[in-house]
């Protein structure tokens, strides 16, 4: 593992992204932007899975969701791992970079389990409340660690 980091690290696009002020700034500018479209939409689609304005019908809302926050996942992921190259052995060892990756999986697994089992419009509503009620959580928990990480 660590001679993958110390390669990775030398790369000449990790290079770039510890050197160049604005391209990391700019790299950094779109994993915000990408958690900003993610999160608003999850947040969204979450309440209303808990039953939050339940008049309001599911099946398009979620066409309407879905696409952004799998645009803001794609967006936030290529400038996060562009990022990681800033510092791969730095991040690497972080326990708390560990644990955002680790809730990322875990909410990315919720939404496959949900949508590839029985599907957001046939599922019963106890399970689109567990979906909701594990989803909201594990996003705002992957949010909390990026930022906390700027810290550490």
């Amino acid at each position: 593992m660590e001679a993958l980091l110390t390669w990775l690290a030398g790369t000449p696009l990790a290079e770039w992204m510890r050197l160049s002020r604005w391209g990391y700034a700019a790299v950094n500018a779109l994993h915000v932007l990408g958690v900003a479209l993610l999160v608003g939409a999850i947040a969204a689609l979450d309440l209303r899975l808990l039953g939050w304005r339940r008049r309001l019908p599911l099946a398009p809302l979620r066409r309407l969701l879905q696409p952004v926050a799998m645009a803001g996942l794609s967006l936030a992921l290529g400038a996060g791992l562009m990022l990681f190259l800033a510092d791969p052995t730095g991040y690497a060892a972080m326990p708390l970079f560990w644990l955002k990756l680790s809730l990322i999986a875990l909410a990315i697994t919720n939404a496959l389990a949900l949508n590839l089992g029985p599907g957001v419009e046939h599922a019963s509503p106890r399970r689109l409340r567990l979906a909701g009620g594990l989803s909201l959580p594990l996003w705002l928990g992957a949010l909390a660690c990026g930022r906390f990480l700027a810290f550490v």
